[in-house]
């Protein structure tokens, strides 16, 4: 497995959604498992976020620790996400993870895909 050096351009995890991996692995008694963020075609706008729980390292997988949590992207992934923050949300109106990506040249009403 090939590790790169964190660089400014990859995936920022914020400390509020940090806090909330951490809370969701302890409620499931799991500390074997890493956050994944990975893009895949499909969406309305052509590319679409997954972001996961992955026990699996894949070779070419650059790897992040923010607070504890391991931040993982795969190496096809990588160049879509640079610069890219991901962030926990929990107002009146929204709850859950969030992406900020200055790379998405745009995006759907839904969030969830971009090109």
């Amino acid at each position: 497995m090939t590790v790169q050096e964190q660089t400014a351009s990859d995936v920022v995890l914020t400390e509020d959604a940090a806090s909330k991996v951490k809370a969701l692995l302890e409620q499931e008694g799991r500390d074997d498992l890493q956050l994944r963020i990975a893009v895949q075609p499909g969406g309305c706008s052509g590319l679409r976020y997954q972001l996961f729980f992955d026990e699996r390292s894949l070779d070419g997988d650059i790897v992040q620790d923010f607070s504890g949590v391991n931040l993982v992207v795969d190496r096809m992934s990588a160049p879509y996400l640079m610069g890219a923050t991901v962030d926990f949300v929990d107002t009146i109106e929204k709850q859950g993870f969030t992406i900020d990506n200055p790379s998405a040249t745009a995006s759907c009403a839904c969030g969830d895909s971009f090109h």
